[in-house]
């Protein structure tokens, strides 16, 4: 019955015993990481610091999900239809919390990544074309991200956003390359405080609250080509394939760093560190999610209601909100820009990096020296040459974050049965296969996906 599905649940039988008695696949129990609260407690460092020392990839996967291109997706969202997507966020949480929980629990009892474990037991039919469109969404959307971090430091300095473009990538490939894995990891969880600028950008909006809770608690759905096409995006970019990847890959990265540098070591996971990912998960989705519903509470509470619905970049809405919000409610939308893409385009090109290395069995970690792993370190340089250099083309950031949505939303749905497979494969997962209750939500949030992108298409 899949007893590490735990989300939101205590559990209180012994470690590594399932419901019935049998000896669950051993493991052991790491230092640090996901058990890095009980370490704390064991130090008397209760408290905040505590806490956030257990946050790890979960947090760090939910705050990359709203990257500029998100952030667009949802100021277009709020600009154009008003308030009335604001009940996607609380509706789509509970499923990329399941979903993102599926793949940190494969990493973790498997001891590999997500494409180790594809390459291992599926056909190479579904595999290889699975991550050509995984690549190709991703460098698009790395390339949207560095224009959207370029046009946000316009906004405090008047340096031309072509002159900026290089330096942010140099600055992000020389992190990536010469950074280890724990610098990185813990420098992306500092950039995730810059997202809480987006709320703040929010109250200065000053919404009407009767209004935020009609479109909060009474869902919207319009049968037309514009909204479903923005409903595809957003599910496109909330619930995206790259996370899957790099959520699973990060689960195993925390392993590494704490000692376990064989696949053999790193097999089966405990009910306490399953415990311990599943509250990671969970805050990072719901520090995501809250994100996303300001974004779109600020943008609706301003653009929309004022009839300025087109907007073409996340730089765009943070310039459009000043009249309606003030100069400090535009510069801390631009804030956030910068620190969310920042954070973003290295889980992208990693998360791309990490896919294609485990598809083919290529060396490949943030751990690894770059002459151990030279295969790993040069597919991230390339995607984010390319992404950098699809700026310079001029294409409009709008549609391409259009075809990255569509891409996403077209890959995702055939990725996640792919998931669903993998977490309830005894011979990968043991007895930590799904309980009934999470396959409920991960078939819902396939069945989802699919009948979304077919709406699309046939509006």
């Amino acid at each position: 019955m899949g007893k590490g599905d735990i989300l939101g649940v205590t559990m209180n039988q012994p470690a590594k015993r399932s419901r019935g008695g049998t000896p669950t696949i051993p493991h052991k129990e790491p230092a640090g990481g996901r058990t890095s609260v009980r370490a704390a407690k064991e130090k008397k460092q209760v408290g905040w610091r505590g806490f956030f020392k257990m946050l790890g990839p979960g947090l760090i996967t939910g705050a990359s999900d709203d990257d500029p291109s998100g952030i667009a997706t949802y100021a277009t969202a709020g600009a154009a239809q008003g308030f009335s997507f604001l009940w996607t966020s609380p509706f789509t949480l509970p499923l990329m919390a399941t979903i993102q929980y599926i793949c940190a629990k494969i990493g973790m009892v498997s001891g590999t990544g997500l494409g180790s474990v594809l390459r291992k037991n599926y056909p190479r039919w579904v595999l290889y074309p699975a991550m050509l469109c995984l690549v190709i969404a991703n460098t698009i959307n790395a390339g949207t991200d560095m224009g959207a971090i370029a046009a946000a430091i316009q906004l405090f300095a008047p340096v031309p956003t072509i002159a900026l473009l290089v330096p942010i990538a140099g600055a992000i490939v020389a992190l990536q390359i010469w950074g280890n894995y724990r610098l990185i990891a813990n420098l992306f969880k500092w950039l995730t405080l810059s997202l809480f600028a987006y709320i703040g950008a929010a109250f200065f909006a000053r919404p009407n609250l009767g209004e935020v809770l009609h479109g909060t608690l009474v869902p919207q759905v319009k049968l037309d080509h514009d909204f479903l096409t923005t409903l595809v995006a957003i599910l496109g970019t909330t619930i995206s394939p790259y996370l899957f990847f790099w959520q699973a890959s990060q689960e195993v990265e925390e392993q590494i760093s704490e000692g376990l540098t064989t696949e053999q070591q790193r097999k089966g996971a405990t009910d306490k560190e399953l415990k311990f990912a599943a509250m990671d998960v969970n805050i990072g989705m719901l520090f995501s999610n809250v994100v996303f519903y300001f974004v779109v509470l600020a943008t609706a509470a301003t653009l929309h209601v004022s009839g300025k619905t087109d907007v073409q970049s996340a730089a765009d809405a943070a310039k459009a909100l000043e009249p309606f919000a003030g100069k400090a409610g535009s510069l801390l939308f631009a804030l956030g820009i910068l620190g969310s893409g920042f954070l973003a385009v290295p889980v992208l090109t990693g998360a791309t990096s990490y896919a294609v290395c485990e598809a083919f069995g290529w060396k490949h970690g943030l751990n690894k020296k770059p002459h151990h792993a030279k295969r790993f370190y040069a597919i991230i340089a390339a995607c984010t040459v390319i992404g950098m250099v699809i700026d310079f083309t001029g294409i409009n950031p709008m549609r391409a974050l259009f075809l990255t949505a569509v891409l996403n939303g077209i890959l995702a749905p055939p990725m996640l049965v792919l998931i669903m497979l993998v977490s309830n494969n005894r011979k990968v997962m043991g007895k930590r296969t799904n309980s009934w209750w999470i396959n409920a939500l991960g078939w819902l949030t396939t069945a989802l996906m699919f009948a979304a992108a077919v709406a699309m298409f046939v509006a």
